[in-house]
């Protein structure tokens, strides 16, 4: 989310007045038997999580990564049935369900009251881990009941920094490697290098372990769903499936982690909204996409490959989401983050999301209640570049992430000179694409109104208000804005007013982000404005996130001009027509893989007749089946049945691995250099044909 590849531009949402500113297939999924490994002294807690995490697809070679040529399903979840262990797990007499002020009990054995105000209640029943009764607050739906698009507001933060870090939210975990000497005169700049630091000294498995298990917790979960937030987003990494030899990142773990994330978002009734962070190549050249440099998605030689092997990742997500035990609480999949559309292309990614649409489609099934919701970026365009695509889809939410903190020239103004900056400008945005495109949200925000804090922009990129960002120039001092331990009441006010009047503005949104961890270094935190908790802690950001409800109106003097009324069409949230994609748009972007890529005035450009000699994956390799936790019930040896991590048994197309013989190029760098020769696809682009007409299993309501 942070900073640009070399020679771009940031998008700032603007105008901003002041610079200053399955199917409906049935599983008895309820018949959950099995033995929870649980000490005596845990009450109602997550069971630990314990199971085989996904099949290994490496190669020998350098860009390979391919399992045998199977083309069935593999892995495995619970089944059922009794468990191999010989003695039966210690009997449960702990409270299953508790609200405000009850004890909750950890994994560790440490407890904590739960503190819920907002009439929210978690539920836990080790007979029964697969059990929705769960609600965040009394005004949110339990995750047993609808969550209606368009009616029901999303508030959420993300969990930014947990399953893949980036400096500036864990400067601890990257500190130890700047010395200059792995990659002078910095390190670790992002998970690439980071994990190749770990590695030249130590064990990055253990330390990437460490840092997942300690950096969010339970009790993170459970003080969300006590602020008065309903939803998370997570990002996560495609290396949780697989790598590639090449590729040097942690592979598998954090997996483990993202099912403990499930289950403690199930405990206290909380959603995901599970955000695909880093893509294969990179997406937008960022340190968060997993390697800081060139775009090869979509673009460059290995452009198509790349994105093949990213429709793979999507498919056993997909597939796993969709499940019935699990697609209530991962009721929203974004697919791609942050992809960096001037370089990308417009055209080229709308044919990727239109694809990646039918193959999820075909998966869950169409219609309400039938996989998660599938979220896209704006990449950078602004939302009104997406209006009428893809008219007649089955639920695509529109994501934008606004910021005020990389507007150039920088701010050093009070943080009360922007209260009607979003209500202006991000508001108006809004209500416009939830009439025009569907149901929109912002899945980034902050509080920040500039890029002060260590490392907001990169390791060693500085920051636009003291002109050490490229191209910037000097326009004050950062000590203000990052010590946050001395700052005044007018100044945390102005925070709070800002954070309100965003939160009015934005309507459906998450914050960025939940936590900042400290540095290493001074011991403290040293990016303040982007911390959520922090905030809550300390008075910036209001405890009860409905206070912001017309507050643009009322306070800060800003009339929405004609604001989004609340009812989408049928179509858009899984009703009648969801899935009969108009035939313009098929017409459009319905050509798969690209015949054509973006001109690029930074970057060599391959032309049409090029494209189609570009490396591509074949259908062939073995397909990856991630598995669900594995729950006994108390006094027995039986296991519960977590599914078997793929929903749609009639999927067994192979997965996307290398062709034999061809010689790829590095899948990282592969913009500029020649188009190999020989066996390496040359497949013909497949005409689309449209999508069935949805048969959801009950209509939207309103």
């Amino acid at each position: 989310m942070h900073y640009l590849p070399d020679g771009a531009r940031r998008y700032e949402h603007k105008p901003l007045p002041y610079i200053p500113p399955r199917r409906g297939r049935s599983r008895l999924f309820w018949w959950i038997i099995g033995l929870a490994l649980l000490a005596i002294i845990v009450l109602a807690v997550v069971l630990p999580v314990y199971f085989t995490v996904v099949k290994p697809h490496q190669s020998s070679s350098a860009s390979s990564g391919a399992g045998s040529s199977s083309g069935s399903p593999t892995g495995s979840g619970g089944s059922g049935s009794p468990g191999t262990g010989a003695q039966p797990a210690p009997a449960f007499n702990g409270a299953i369900t508790g609200g405000d002020g009850s004890t909750l009990t950890f994994e560790d054995g440490s407890t904590m009251t739960y503190s819920n105000a907002f009439g929210g209640y978690w539920y836990f029943d080790p007979s029964d881990p697969f059990n929705d009764a769960a609600r965040a607050q009394s005004w949110s739906p339990a995750l047993n009941e609808t969550w209606r698009f368009g009616v029901d507001t999303i508030r959420g933060v993300n969990l930014g920094g947990w399953l893949v870090p980036e400096p500036f939210i864990v400067p601890a975990l990257f500190e130890p490697y700047q010395n200059g000497s792995f990659a002078p005169p910095y390190n670790a700049q992002d998970e690439w290098t980071l994990t190749n630091s770990m590695n030249a000294v130590g064990n990055a498995t253990a330390l990437m372990e460490a840092h997942y298990a300690t950096f969010i917790t339970e009790q993170d979960f459970a003080r969300i769903a006590s602020a008065g937030l309903n939803w998370v987003r997570i990002p996560v990494p495609f290396w949780m499936i697989e790598v590639y030899a090449n590729e040097p990142f942690v592979p598998h773990v954090s997996w483990q982690y993202f099912l403990k994330a499930i289950q403690w978002a199930r405990k206290y009734g909380l959603r995901i909204n599970m955000d695909l962070h880093t893509i294969p190549g990179s997406q937008n050249g960022w340190n968060h996409s997993g390697k800081l440099g060139p775009i090869n998605f979509l673009f460059g030689v290995m452009g198509i490959a790349n994105a093949q092997r990213t429709l793979a990742y999507l498919r056993t997500l997909t597939e796993f989401v969709s499940q019935p035990e699990y697609k209530n609480v991962v009721q929203m999949f974004s697919i791609v983050n942050e992809a960096w559309m001037p370089v990308i292309g417009q055209p080229e990614l709308q044919a990727f999301y239109l694809e990646a649409h039918d193959m999820m489609r075909n998966i869950s099934g169409y219609g309400e209640g039938n996989g998660p919701f599938i979220s896209i970026h704006d990449g950078f365009a602004g939302m009104q570049a997406w209006y009428g695509y893809l008219t007649g889809s089955d639920r695509i939410a529109l994501d934008t992430h606004p910021y005020f903190a990389f507007n150039s020239p920088a701010s050093v103004a009070q943080p009360s000179s922007f209260v009607a900056s979003p209500c202006s400008g991000w508001g108006q945005e809004l209500n416009a694409s939830m009439q025009q495109f569907g149901f929109s949200m912002a899945g980034e925000w902050a509080v920040a109104t500039n890029d002060c804090g260590l490392w907001v922009n990169g390791v060693g990129l500085g920051n636009r208000v003291e002109g050490t960002y490229p191209g910037s120039t000097a326009v004050g001092s950062c000590d203000t804005f990052d010590a946050w331990e001395s700052w005044d009441a007018d100044f945390k006010n102005g925070l709070m007013d800002l954070a309100l009047s965003s939160m009015d503005a934005l309507q459906n949104w998450f914050y960025w982000t939940w936590k900042i961890g400290n540095s290493s270094i001074s011991g403290r935190i040293e990016s303040p404005f982007w911390s959520y908790s922090l905030g809550l802690d300390n008075g910036w950001i209001p405890p009860d996130p409905r206070a912001a409800v017309g507050y643009c109106a009322a306070s800060a003097g800003v009339v929405m001009n004609n604001p989004f009324n609340g009812v989408l069409s049928s179509w858009q949230t899984g009703g009648a027509g969801a899935g009969t994609i108009a035939a313009d748009q098929i017409a459009s972007y319905g050509v798969w893989p690209l015949t054509s890529m973006n001109n690029c005035s930074t970057s060599p450009y391959i032309a049409p007749s090029d494209v189609i000699r570009l490396p591509q994956y074949t259908e062939t390799g073995a397909i990856i089946t991630l598995s669900g936790p594995t729950f006994t019930t108390p006094s027995t040896t039986q296991t519960a049945d977590a599914g078997s991590g793929w929903d749609n048994a009639a999927d067994t197309v192979g997965y996307y691995e290398p062709i034999q013989g061809c010689d790829y190029p590095n899948q990282w760098v592969a913009v500029g250099v020649p188009i190999p020769t020989g066996a390496c696809g040359q497949l013909s682009a497949k005409k689309r044909r449209e999508a069935p007409l949805a048969a959801p299993t009950e209509p939207p309501r309103f």
